[in-house]
């Protein structure tokens, strides 16, 4: 058992499909009995979160204009939409003259990703960065770095000083990519 929420205007409730049938709570949407419990977590959840967005939001900023400002010495360096536009908490590169997949091998120490989370499955370059201007050689060499509550100017410190250490060394060895 689990437990989640979701808000539901006039409008949409008519579009909502119960996945499990019977008991005919929350006007036939749910069945069964509710975790009280995990109901309570989950609230205090929302609440600790709430007092610490602001914050979070202008911490977790600062970790990307870190990981960004550290990286633009490489040159080559592509930011993958509009910064100011973007969740502070993800910001999606690429790199001139890297190949993608061995790049995202090279750094299997951190956890990045390459592509959209929702076409991970996809060799294909992503189609947004290609709307975007980026070529596919550039939109198969973007990487994705997401900061957490967790994560410390160390970590990201520690992500710079590997992303420049591969990106040097594929560099080195790659032949004329566009």
């Amino acid at each position: 058992k689990g437990v989640g929420a979701l808000y539901v205007n006039s409008h949409s409730r008519t579009l909502i499909e119960p996945l499990i049938h019977g008991g005919g709570h929350e006007n036939g949407l749910r069945s069964g009995t509710l975790a009280t419990h995990q109901i309570v977590g989950m609230g205090e959840a929302f609440a600790l979160a709430g007092t610490l967005l602001e914050t979070e939001h202008l911490r977790v900023g600062k970790l990307r204009e870190r990981l960004l400002s550290n990286l633009l010495p490489l040159g080559g360096l592509h930011v993958n939409g509009a910064v100011d536009q973007c969740v502070p908490s993800i910001v999606n590169v690429s790199f001139d003259r890297i190949e993608g997949e061995s790049l995202l091998f090279a750094l299997r120490e951190l956890a990045v990703s390459s592509g959209s989370a929702c076409n991970s499955a996809s060799q294909e370059s992503s189609y947004v960065l290609r709307a975007l201007g980026r070529s596919d050689q550039l939109a198969q060499s973007s990487i994705r770095f997401s900061f957490g509550r967790y994560t410390t100017e160390q970590d990201v410190d520690r992500a710079v000083e590997l992303i420049a250490r591969e990106v040097r060394r594929l560099r080195a060895f790659s032949v004329c990519l566009d």
